[in-house]
């Protein structure tokens, strides 16, 4: 496991501006499936988003290492990862979709969450606690039967 120091990360992580995504990614299209008629066997509406995390110049190394790690089900064995949509006719909305899609995962990715911290379970929540499982044990002793 890889140590990150918390502050450092937190401060370094500025996320990249989309002049400067759209500057390293590369974009495929294709013909996509679904709704659209006519239009789906003529026009290549359905658009990919392909990051190459190893030559994005906007992340430091560490971010490129926590990118990896919470990435890597995404990435295909190139280290390249794609983004996918095909929802809308336009390719030029579908682009538009996948850049969107590529910020907010990216964003998703870098956060960090805080860590937990621990605190005492106070007094009277215990003894209430007890005294539920008093009254409660007495109910059940009260149930059985008694010989005279």
């Amino acid at each position: 496991m890889l140590f990150l120091d918390y502050y450092s990360l937190y401060f370094c992580m500025m996320l990249p501006t989309r002049e400067e995504i759209l500057k390293s990614v590369t974009f495929k299209t294709s013909r996509s499936g679904g709704k659209g008629g006519q239009n789906v066997n003529k026009v290549s509406s359905k658009v990919e988003l392909i990051l190459d995390l190893d030559n994005a110049t906007f992340f430091n190394e560490e971010e490129k290492v926590l990118l990896k790690s919470r990435l890597e089900n995404r990435m295909d064995n190139d280290g390249l990862l794609h983004i996918v949509s095909q929802e809308e006719r336009s390719q030029l909305l579908n682009k538009e979709k996948t850049i969107a899609k590529l910020i907010d995962l990216l964003k998703r990715s870098l956060q960090i969450q805080k860590k937990r911290k621990s605190t005492k379970i106070p007094k009277a929540v215990i003894q209430k606690r007890l005294k539920n499982k008093a009254a409660v044990s007495e109910k059940k002793k009260n149930r059985s039967t008694r010989d005279f």
